[in-house]
């Protein structure tokens, strides 16, 4: 008995080490990947590096073609979008 009490404590912070951290991280992945698959043409984004573009093609293979500026495109990562600021409406 004395062996499970001494337990007690570690799984306790075990358990609010999950609720506090982990929980909320999970969460906010699973935002963030839904966030990347809803991308648009049209779509006004914030990269992690603090570009901010324009939304010009949607590639399939992880990709996203931004537009910077008038006729300057990049290819992105889509992980590394940080933040959709515009979002267009679907084509009807």
């Amino acid at each position: 008995m004395e062996a499970i009490g001494q337990f007690i404590p570690l799984i306790l912070i075990f358990a609010i080490m999950y609720f506090l951290l982990i929980r909320p991280q999970q969460k906010k992945v699973k935002e963030h990947a839904a966030m990347v698959d809803q991308l648009r043409r049209g779509d006004q984004i914030v990269t992690q590096g603090g570009l901010i573009g324009k939304v010009s093609k949607v590639k399939e293979d992880n990709e996203v073609e931004v537009e910077l500026a008038e006729g300057v495109k990049v290819r992105v990562v889509k992980s590394t979008i940080a933040q959709v600021l515009n979002k267009t409406e679907p084509a009807k």
